[in-house]
């Protein structure tokens, strides 16, 4: 299977981010992305800290080894079911695709109301995972974690704010909201340890200094 690679990619998009948002934010949000509540800071900390710390294994990446948006029930798949748990009065036609509502995203805070303009974040990215373990797990365990909507894993997001970070962790790449980046190094150390992902110095250095200030 021929594979390929995408790391730590600095999209010019992220330039473009003030002017999503000003495009994009309406008189404040009109809903809120129902992300799994993660861990408190407290015990996020106590997660890192067990954490093994080592170089990512940057052996080759190929997304479709993460078997992702599968179905969940009926005519439903992973993002579909995402799209309506984050969104605000979610319409969904007969095929389970979301044809009106409307979607607020923590990370730049701008709401939206075409499904098309919104995509659905692997908080850890899947090549981040990769990098930190996954390499050796089976397909199997790969889907889940692609299609986790038990854990903070799952987000809907602005799609363009969602290329932008790309598959950054959080030494490079931070939520613009400062509101929500607790949140997020919360969610994304929950999901490293359930997972038991290794973490990067830099990455463990940022996260221990954001999760100080929550």
């Amino acid at each position: 299977m021929p594979k390929f690679y995408a790391r730590r990619r600095l999209s010019i998009l992220a330039a473009f981010t003030g002017l999503i948002a000003s495009v994009g934010l309406f008189n404040g949000p009109t809903a809120s992305a129902a992300l799994p509540t993660p861990v408190s800071a407290a015990t996020a900390r106590t997660y890192l800290a067990s954490l093994t710390v080592a170089t990512e294994d940057r052996t080759g990446y190929n997304r479709d080894l993460f078997p992702h948006w599968i179905t969940q029930s009926g005519t439903c798949n992973t993002r579909e079911v995402v799209l309506k748990r984050d969104g605000t009065n979610v319409v969904q036609d007969s095929a389970c695709a979301a044809v009106s509502g409307s979607w607020y995203s923590p990370y730049e805070g701008a709401t939206w109301t075409a499904a098309s303009d919104v995509d659905i974040d692997h908080l850890v990215p899947l090549a981040e995972a990769w990098d930190s373990g996954a390499d050796s797990w089976t397909t199997s365990r790969r889907q889940s974690f692609a299609n986790d909507l038990t854990r903070p894993q799952l987000i809907a997001v602005t799609d363009n704010v969602n290329q932008s970070k790309g598959d950054q962790d959080p030494a490079t790449w931070m939520p613009s909201r400062t509101a929500y980046r607790c949140t997020y190094v919360r969610a994304w150390v929950q999901v490293k340890y359930y997972y038991d992902l290794s973490v990067d110095s830099a990455e463990k250095s940022a996260l221990t200094s954001y999760l100080n200030a929550c």
